[in-house]
């Protein structure tokens, strides 16, 4: 692991692998582990890259810059540290939101687009501020109960959902910033590019959790993208890679082998 000075921050970032540069970014909450089961199963092929946004994981705590933007940027600004030209970026959840963003604004920085279980090109339906200032009292309060049981609740797969996984899940809430969950939560809903990924030429890979409330936005926006393909994992949830670890690598590996193979790809080969 290494640290950058980034913007104004000093993030943490970590490099795997040799290979094709492969960028991994987590969601809103989340912290690199939830990539992590992917990039062990990547790293013998790719360059996997794994980095953590100000306010999360083992990244500095920043008395601004908490939004999409500010993210994606930092992205670019830990491509150029590393002297990265292009690379194929992945994004969950939130990171998905910033893979929009990237996509839009620095296409020429992209090989590939992979956006897991993303937030809606046109933003979440809004931010519940109350429950935030619910959240953020349980945990001035050390209440790991309160954050558990609202884990729990979403519970399905014992296989991969285990009870040490629960405990570094609350571990992550517990650590979160509060100006990252904020910010973060405002920039989610404000996002506006529906209309803009229709321009997205950069090769794009949609994998989706069937058991995800954000399943039909994934789908709406898949049907946005003009070279796109999709995966949906019928037992995976929002955290798609925790539940289907070994189906995330190998869509991910066979999308960096042959792009966004599609219908119209096998018509226009064949014709």
């Amino acid at each position: 692991m290494a640290y950058a000075d980034i913007n104004g921050a000093r993030l943490w970032y970590e490099i795997m692998g040799k290979g094709e540069p492969l960028l991994l970014h987590h969601g809103y909450t989340a912290c690199r582990e939830n990539w992590m089961p992917v990039a062990e199963r990547l790293q013998d092929r790719y360059q996997i890259i794994l980095m953590e946004c100000r306010g999360t994981g083992d990244s500095e705590d920043t008395g601004d810059g908490y939004n999409i933007p500010q993210y994606s940027e930092d992205v670019i600004g830990l491509m150029d540290h590393l002297g990265i030209g292009q690379l194929t970026y992945a994004g969950h959840s939130m990171g998905g939101g910033m893979g929009y963003w990237l996509g839009v604004h620095h296409p020429e920085r992209l090989t590939r687009l992979i956006l897991m279980a993303p937030i809606p090109s046109g933003g979440t339906s809004g931010v519940n501020h109350e429950q935030i200032d619910r959240n953020l009292a349980a945990r001035l309060e050390g209440n790991r109960d309160y954050f558990m049981q609202q884990q729990l609740a979403g519970k399905f797969r014992d296989d991969v959902q285990t009870d040490a996984w629960f405990e570094h899940r609350v571990d992550q809430l517990m650590r979160v910033t509060e100006t990252h969950i904020r910010g973060g939560a405002e920039s989610m809903h404000s996002l506006n590019l529906e209309s803009a990924i229709e321009q997205i030429k950069v090769p794009t890979l949609m994998l989706a959790g069937a058991v995800d409330g954000l399943l039909n936005a994934n789908l709406d926006d898949f049907r946005r993208l003009p070279e796109a393909t999709l995966q949906v994992f019928s037992w995976a949830g929002h955290d798609v890679a925790i539940h289907e670890p070994d189906g995330v690598a190998e869509a991910i590996d066979r999308f960096m082998q042959h792009g966004a193979f599609t219908a119209a790809t096998l018509m226009n080969r064949n014709g």
